[in-house]
């Protein structure tokens, strides 16, 4: 399974519009959450697993959201 790294930098594009991309550094991990830097400041969330990588939703879950992915 793929995972989060402290340090490095995830990035997604968003589901409406190509040209936007989303980015969150982690600063931090334990074994359920991930606590990164994004464009709304520093944010601590759970992971979940989907197709075999650490996913987390930085701006919360809502229709059309943003995924972060370790892969």
């Amino acid at each position: 399974m793929t995972k989060f790294e402290p340090g490095k930098t995830y990035t997604t594009r968003s589901v409406c519009d190509h040209n936007c991309i989303f980015s969150a550094k982690i600063l931090k991990r334990t074994a359920k959450t991930v606590t990164a830097e994004t464009q709304d400041g520093v944010v601590r969330r759970k992971i979940e697993v989907w197709n075999d990588a650490e996913t987390f939703f930085p701006f919360g879950k809502y229709s059309m959201a943003a995924i972060i992915s370790a892969k």
